[in-house]
């Protein structure tokens, strides 16, 4: 049995073994088919006389390879993948068509035109500084960017702001064809709409009162924006870092020095003031309460003794000799425990009668006999 492995006796064709080798094969292949040489002669040793060349002939040759390529080329760009982050906008014949989410898609060659546009990304604009080797340990560099920064407030002070705007795609059609350059917009309309609030603003009122101010400043620039039709969003406005110019650190120290002891001898005179001022208040509310309570409770005295007053004169109109009676025993009971010697008179006796024994205070019961009629 003849062996499998045996060469035949005019040798074995080799065969590409590698892409690189199939790749040289068919450049090779490609220079015999559009060779001019002559062919090699026939057997008696005479050269085969070859037709003159048919310039045409190449012509539809070249032809044939251009539309081979063509084809497999708009074969290859009719596939497409999106990125889960991306999403891919279709233009036809130059004319929006469709937006593609992340998968693979389909597209006619030469018709349709795919722009991929990454809607996830968190896009950032500084203002006033730049961040150089960002991280953990972010370093920023200030110098050369104080064009940006340095503003003119309300009450014609110089500040420097610096700050950052961050944003990302909403709408990718308008991101792609409303604005030539949306990066460069954003700048200009942040810069823009910054300026003029902080302008609008007093030195201190910008200090003291950055979150405002950004959250103005993003609410200013989404507005903006959105009469563009730039077809992004924004996401944080935020400042950085709120200072004078450094011409000025010095002078501005001092101010803010003497405004600190000036608010501090206010706030020491509001103290005394507000330990002071209540209780002489108070002590003032409670002397005119007391007033009006000792005016009312004559008035009210004054209003019971007129009307037991005229009780009485009613009663004595009806029985004089009973309410006179009445009387003269109600008051001898109210002066005779407060007197200390009692003297009893009679009509017919010259001399007084002292009653003994009777002193302040004494329990014992004293009897007058009644005046004769």
């Amino acid at each position: 049995m003849p062996n499998q492995d045996q060469q035949p006796p005019w040798g074995k064709k080799k065969k590409p073994q590698t892409p690189e080798e199939m790749v040289a094969q068919l450049i090779k292949k490609l220079q015999d088919y559009f060779s001019d040489s002559p062919k090699k002669p026939s057997g008696d040793g005479a050269p085969i006389k070859s037709s003159p060349p048919n310039p045409f002939s190449s012509i539809g040759k070249i032809l044939a390879i251009v539309l081979i390529v063509l084809v497999l080329q708009g074969v290859y760009s009719s596939f497409y993948k999106i990125n889960p982050s991306e999403v891919g906008v279709i233009l036809r014949l130059g004319k929006y068509y469709r937006t593609d989410q992340s998968g693979l898609h389909f597209k006619f060659p030469y018709i349709d035109h795919l722009y991929k546009v990454d809607v996830e990304e968190i896009r950032k604009e500084e203002f006033g500084f730049r961040s150089r080797y960002p991280g953990q340990k972010t370093s920023f560099e200030r110098k050369g960017y104080d064009m940006e920064s340095l503003m003119l407030t309300a009450d014609k002070n110089v500040i420097n702001v610096a700050w950052i705007v961050q944003y990302r795609v909403r709408e990718p059609q308008a991101y792609l064809f409303q604005i030539k350059d949306v990066r460069q917009a954003v700048r200009d309309l942040s810069e823009s709409a910054t300026r003029r609030i902080v302008g609008n603003m007093d030195f201190d009122y910008v200090l003291s009162n950055r979150d405002l101010l950004a959250a103005e400043v993003k609410q200013d620039l989404q507005k903006q924006l959105q009469s563009l039709e730039a077809g992004i969003a924004i996401g944080t406005v935020q400042f950085q870092d709120i200072n004078p110019p450094d011409q000025v650190k010095p002078a501005f120290n001092e101010v803010n020095e003497a405004d600190q002891d000036m608010k501090r001898l206010v706030n020491e005179a509001e103290e005394i003031y507000n330990q002071k001022i209540p209780r002489a208040r108070g002590n003032a509310l409670q002397i005119i309460e007391e007033a009006h309570g000792y005016a009312a409770a004559r008035v009210n005295n004054a209003k019971g003794e007129s009307q037991r007053f005229l009780s009485i004169l009613t009663e004595y109109k009806n029985a004089p000799e009973v309410t006179k009676r009445r009387m003269y025993l109600e008051t001898m009971q109210e002066v005779m425990p407060s007197v200390e010697s009692v003297y009893i008179m009679n009509k017919d006796q010259q001399t007084p009668l002292p009653l003994l024994n009777l002193s302040r205070g004494s329990s014992s019961a004293v009897s007058i006999p009644p005046a004769k009629q």
